[in-house]
């Protein structure tokens, strides 16, 4: 009779008291990259300034002074209505505290006509609750209701408890009353080791402060540097039009579109006062300036509200050119011929934003894109129909650059000659011959591919389904390649041979300028994403170094909402289960009933039909579209790793490295 394994005694038990749960700050100590940029601590010092800034956008402060202190701290003091100190009516703790200490704690979640904050730069729960978990001191001072309350922290521990005292009087106004002090002050002592480095990059600094000086008319926004004896200071009474003419590259070839539009109380789709200011010009050369802000958060990946500018300027410009027969024969006009050589400050207001990532850099809100374009279409349509000169000069740069982007379509159709192979059946391929704004989608599974070749844009997106998981090529030789069907179909389709690192493949036939794996949000769906993204790093890693494989993220949840306030009953679609957590929270937050929503988990691209697969995946202004990269590894270190992964001979590099990572990932059961 056999005897069972042994099990080695050196391997760790698994027990209850395996589990470990973080309390408090612990989350952001453990893992600071999910919560804030860890290259510098800019990120951590912006989220003191936005709560500066939140309590300006909301009407209470006129003046942010930030500080580079010669110890290497930094302070951010406003003159708001100071963060209250007295103890929170359910948590009895004091408010400072637990804004300081507590990850889902702030002012900001009572949105409505009640709450503290209107608008304000979103709603992560996090803040400067960060920012206090990554320094190793931070010190508050409020100034509030005639008294001055400090506190401080280390690591996030308060060290220094709340201390209260009466504010001495300053000197007598002219008016003959005594002005007593009224805001908040922070200074944070940013921890080393959680950063690549310790120094604020000063040129980024710079240009966020100037920026919210901008955005801000009225606002004094000063910037001392005790170091070199420098003082910055930014006040703006032009807003966007002044900023944008000093920063802009070449001159405008029509005067500066600017305009502003808020949704008032009567406003079926919007809350009062969602909107937005805008600047746009219009240059023949130079590099175009762009930058939006989502209530004075700047989103340096953009997001939607960007992509409902880029819709309203497109329709109003597109509109111009049929009323007035512009269009030459032949020529077909698409959104980047209006908007390549468009320079623009943006800057919305949406009550609850939804960001990509806890560092706020792209607005997901797919609300946005309607929200922007209501108001920015009709204004262009009407400045355009009333300086009918400026229109035709705006149309004739629009209808040039479509013509230069046919023109390069063309000649890449006639490199590829007449000894093309021939397109495999399952492709369904899109009108267009652009490479630049073409893409291919390979999709998981006949069914999936069925509702993303009706919901697609026919005009440039071709579907590719691909049937089971795809082969593990990893260790598959390149002239074996073929014998796989679906390996065959995806290169032939692209129109790239299999190539190695070191090679010079033959890019001219390439059909496609983005190829995108669309695949399940499960388990299956990422393990097909693996097999995907294993044949292209192994045999095709030139699409990857020039920026042409994307991997697209289809939602796992739908919630329907019910109507809330004024706003109507709605869908929302939640990434994973983090997403649909912040969700559920949110519409809580609304005043929507515990159980009122209904939750539908996809199991699978197949469930979805057509419109939806459309407005969450394909869609260029709302899906989400992550580009494949090396990142900081170099190519030797990737392939390293993926041996690990994919290599047949590999199972105990694999089970050691699943052991060391285990607690970097999440797993769907």
């Amino acid at each position: 009779m056999a005897t069972p394994p042994k099990i080695p005694s050196a391997l760790p038990a698994y027990s209850e008291g395996s589990i470990r749960v973080l309390k408090g700050l612990e989350p952001v100590k453990q893992r600071p990259g999910m919560y804030t940029r860890t290259d510098n601590p800019l990120h951590i010092i912006q989220e003191v300034l936005d709560n500066a800034a939140d309590e300006a956008l909301a009407g209470y402060g006129k003046k942010i002074k930030v500080v580079l202190h010669a110890d290497g701290s930094v302070s951010v003091e406003d003159d708001g209505r100071g963060i209250p100190f007295g103890l929170h009516p359910e948590e009895k703790a004091p408010v400072v505290e637990l804004v300081f200490t507590r990850l889902h704690a702030g002012g900001k979640f009572d949105k409505g006509s009640g709450g503290a904050y209107s608008f304000s730069g979103g709603l992560h729960g996090v803040g400067v609750s960060v920012t206090n978990a990554l320094s190793t001191r931070l010190e508050v001072t409020s100034y509030r209701e005639n008294a001055v309350a400090q506190l401080a922290f280390s690591a996030g521990d308060v060290i220094e408890p709340l201390k209260i005292r009466p504010q001495e009087s300053a000197a007598n106004s002219a008016d003959g009353t005594r002005d007593r002090k009224q805001g908040t002050t922070v200074r944070a002592w940013p921890d080393p080791k959680y950063f690549e480095s310790a120094a604020l990059p000063i040129h980024e600094l710079t240009h966020l402060l100037r920026s919210k000086a901008v955005l801000m008319p009225g606002v004094t926004v000063t910037l001392v540097n005790e170091k070199t004896k420098d003082t910055q200071q930014w006040l703006y009474k032009g807003g966007l039009r002044d900023y944008l003419m000093q920063t802009l590259h070449g001159e405008p070839v029509i005067p500066l579109f600017e305009g502003a539009g808020h949704a008032d109380r009567n406003a079926d789709n919007f809350a009062e006062g969602e909107g937005a200011d805008w600047c746009v010009a219009f240059t023949e050369d130079g590099q175009p300036v762009r930058e939006s802000y989502v209530n004075l958060i700047p989103t340096s990946a953009g997001g939607t509200h960007e992509s409902g500018l880029r819709d309203g300027l497109f329709t109003a410009v597109k509109s111009f050119i049929e009323l007035h027969s512009l269009l030459p024969k032949g020529v077909k006009l698409l959104p980047e011929d209006v908007f390549a050589r468009a320079s623009y400050v943006l800057s919305a207001k949406v009550l609850d934003p939804q960001f990509q990532g806890q560092i706020k850099e792209r607005l997901n809100s797919r609300d946005a894109v309607r929200l922007v374009s209501s108001f920015v279409r009709p204004a262009l349509e009407l400045w355009l129909n009333q300086h009918v000169d400026y229109g035709r000069k705006l149309a004739e740069l629009a209808i040039k650059a479509a013509q230069t982007r046919q023109k390069a379509g063309q000649k890449v159709e006639k490199r590829k000659g007449s000894g093309v192979a021939v397109l495999p059946g399952k492709l369904t391929d899109c009108e267009s011959r652009d490479i630049s704004h073409n893409e291919v989608f390979l999709v998981e599974g006949d069914s999936a591919g069925g509702s993303a070749k009706m919901g697609r844009d026919k005009e440039s997106q071709a579907v590719l389904p691909l049937r089971g998981k795809v082969l593990n090529t990893w260790e598959v030789e390149r002239d074996r390649l073929f014998a796989n069907t679906e390996i065959h179909d995806i290169s032939v389709a692209i129109g790239v041979d299999p190539h190695g690192p070191n090679d010079t493949p033959d890019m001219s036939g390439l059909r496609y300028g983005k190829v995108c794996i669309l695949s399940d949000a499960d388990v299956d769906g990422s393990h097909i994403q693996v097999l995907l993204l294993t044949l292209f790093f192994r045999h095709f890693p030139k699409l990857i170094e020039t920026g042409h494989v994307y991997v697209a993220k289809p939602p796992l949840y739908r919630v329907d909402a019910p109507a809330r306030g004024k706003k109507p009953a709605s869908k929302v679609y939640a990434l994973d289960e983090g997403e649909l957590v912040a969700t559920l929270d949110k519409l809580r937050k609304d005043g929507v009933k515990e159980g009122a929503w209904s939750i539908s988990r996809f199991k699978g691209l197949g469930e979805m039909n057509a419109e939806q697969l459309w407005e969450t995946t394909l869609n260029p202004d709302t899906r989400r579209l992550m580009q494949v990269g090396l990142g900081r590894l170099a190519f030797g270190a990737t392939e390293v790793e993926i041996t690990k992964l994919m290599g047949k001979g590999e199972a105990a590099a694999r089970r050691e490295l699943m052991e060391i990572r285990a607690d970097d990932i999440e797993i769907d059961v």
